[in-house]
């Protein structure tokens, strides 16, 4: 059993800020290996040499800047996101916590699971943008942005073509969940010592390697919705797809056929090696992002270390901590204009 905290000391427009701050930088930073990972699934023309050459070729042909090509799409989805997904998951806990407050490991990455599913689900038309962005020629676009390429797909393709691939997606939370569950579960077999006594540095490696199980398991649906995205018979070349299909069956049936049961899960070494430093910026991003709100709270002196503010009650949320310290304030000001007289 685990108790879900959250610390009240930050407020939820704070917290969410935090996370939405820690995920740009996180997926800025990693943005290039995305990339690859991106271009790997759909099967374009880069990646017939290598991933390794892959990138240089694009670097050739289309400058440095294309190894960023999505990623604004990418940091504009995450507060939509992490508040759609925030929200679901509190819904979520409330209903499967017990009277005392417990809910346990199972139940909290369901919670979690069928939380990011809705904000997937709610999301997913940005997430067909960034993949259009991806593979599209930044020399020769056929879409000049964001807005444009909502636009032109809506307007050429209908309203569907903005959640083509959804299904793979939804069905990729099945073994994701499972995978995360199965690391969870057994994290205290492998360090020899309770969960609870985990170190921050013990908590980073668990992350990452849930993470990589949960990410290798899942890869095969995230292959066929990164080429359903893709193929459009009004880009060029069909978007670059490798194989050409009719639907989530048939992507997988006709990938199998021209490329092997491995070509499901090509790009997925870019994608691994994302993980450790993604965990790692967006980790110590938000928690020294959490530290600056604190101080600005009056919980602590200085964000660069955690030295309590003295005489503050940690237990009082932030607006309960401003309204003590202006009725001190009050109470204050009066006596000190009596001692003036």
């Amino acid at each position: 059993m685990a108790t879900l905290r959250r610390d009240g000391r930050v407020t939820a427009l704070q917290g969410l800020g935090c996370a939405g701050l820690a995920g740009a930088l996180s997926l800025s930073l990693t943005a290039p290996l995305e990339l690859l990972t991106v271009l790997a699934q759909v099967g374009t023309w880069h990646c017939r040499r290598g991933l390794r050459e892959a990138g240089r070729c694009l670097c050739r042909t289309e400058g440095l800047r294309a190894l960023w090509k999505g990623n604004l799409t990418a940091c504009l989805r995450l507060c939509p996101y992490s508040a759609l997904q925030i929200a679901a998951s509190r819904r979520l806990v409330i209903l499967f916590t017990d009277e005392l407050g417990h809910i346990s490991h199972w139940r909290a990455i369901v919670a979690g699971s069928v939380a990011g599913m809705v904000a997937t689900i709610m999301t997913y038309p940005t997430d067909v943008i960034k993949t259009r962005l991806i593979v599209q020629n930044r020399l020769e676009p056929s879409y000049e942005g964001i807005l444009h390429a909502f636009y032109k797909i809506y307007q050429q393709e209908g309203l569907r073509a903005l959640y083509r691939g959804v299904s793979p997606a939804i069905l990729g939370a099945v073994p994701f969940s499972a995978g995360s569950f199965f690391v969870y579960t057994s994290l205290d077999k492998i360090w020899q010592e309770p969960i609870v006594r985990f170190t921050p540095l013990q908590n980073f490696i668990n992350g990452c390697v849930a993470a990589g199980v949960a990410q290798t398991l899942s890869f095969p649906f995230e292959t066929v919705k990164r080429k359903m995205q893709a193929q459009s018979p009004w880009l060029p070349h069909y978007g670059g797809v490798d194989v050409h299909f009719t639907g989530m069956a048939d992507c997988f049936r006709q990938t199998v056929k021209n490329k092997g049961v491995l070509g499901l899960w090509s790009g997925l070494t870019p994608s691994l090696l994302k993980i450790v430093p993604y965990f790692g910026v967006m980790f110590s991003t938000f928690e020294f992002c959490k530290r600056v709100c604190l101080y600005r709270n009056g919980y602590i002196e200085s964000p660069l270390n955690y030295k309590l503010t003295p005489g503050v009650d940690q237990s009082l949320r932030p607006q309960e901590l401003r309204e003590l310290k202006r009725l001190r304030r009050e109470n204050f000001e009066p006596r000190k204009s009596a001692l003036e007289n």
